[in-house]
């Protein structure tokens, strides 16, 4: 049974990576899609070709509260019901405390975007998914959020409040709102990538495998890396390709009502990220 087809879901961080990869396959699995972005121009790629009785798009601010409200409430309007919202929009800031002075500005959005963004996103669906009776919520965490590293202190410690604020609602919502966190580990294909401060940061995550996995994201930039490492069908595979997040996340969407997949964590068979 097909339990994507219908539904309404509302997406944040919906004009590029794992969101605008998730909208197009929504839609194409026959959802309903309200999808937020502060990205305008992007999320006006995202609606060339979807029609306005399947997709809607608003700019929005995941960090203001009234514009998630909004958000939900376009969804509502335009489509009479929200079932499922993915807290998506993140950023992620890696930097050494030694890099405060580069750092602050990026570390002061990060805790806007990946803590009262998704605190407000889960805030804006709350009342309309309780008067429903049913609804779920999934939130886009992160490896990172497991365990202290040196490298991510502010990035990881988001996402570790994304961990809590997700069970902490999943009990006080029980038997009406299912909770669903999703933690990828290291995606290079995305956009996150873009927000590191300081490039040496992420070595942090690599541990005892730094040596060698150094090189092979060297040789992943550069085109190089062996097609073994390349290949979702080896067990050598080294990269994961966002595909992979969005199908978890689609995987999670597509249960009973009274099934939740809780925590999902999708991992390269070969990559060496240590948490």
């Amino acid at each position: 049974m097909d339990r994507i087809s219908g539904k309404t879901v509302v997406v944040t961080g919906a004009a590029s990576g794992f969101g605008r990869i998730l909208c197009e396959r929504l839609l194409a699995r026959g959802a309903r899609v309200a999808a937020g972005d502060i990205n305008e121009a992007g999320l006006a790629e995202l609606a060339a070709g979807h029609p306005a009785s399947s997709l809607l798009t608003q700019v929005t601010n995941v960090a203001e509260l009234a514009e998630q409200k909004a958000l939900v409430a376009a969804a509502l309007a335009r489509f009479g019901a929200v079932d499922v919202l993915v807290n998506n929009a993140g950023t992620m800031p890696l930097a050494f405390f030694s890099d405060h002075e580069q750092a602050v500005a990026a570390w002061d959005r990060c805790i806007d975007v990946n803590i009262r963004g998704v605190l407000y996103g889960m805030i804006a669906a709350f009342d309309p998914m309780m008067a429903a009776g049913q609804g779920q919520v999934i939130n886009l965490s992160s490896i990172y959020g497991n365990y202290p590293t040196i490298g991510a202190a502010v990035y990881g410690a988001s996402k570790a409040a994304v961990n809590f604020l997700s069970e902490s609602f999943r009990q006080e919502t029980r038997g009406k709102i299912k909770v669903t966190v999703i933690k990828p580990t290291g995606v290079p294909a995305t956009n996150l990538s873009l927000n590191i401060v300081n490039p040496e940061a992420p070595k942090g995550i690599w541990g005892h495998y730094l040596a060698e996995d150094g090189p092979r994201f060297e040789a992943l930039a550069t085109g190089q890396l062996p097609a073994r490492e390349q290949d979702p069908e080896s067990p050598a595979y080294f990269a994961l390709n966002p595909e992979y997040i969005v199908e978890a996340i689609l995987h999670a969407i597509d249960q009973p009502l009274g099934v939740s997949v809780s925590s999902v964590t999708v991992r390269a068979t070969g990559d060496g990220y240590v948490l």
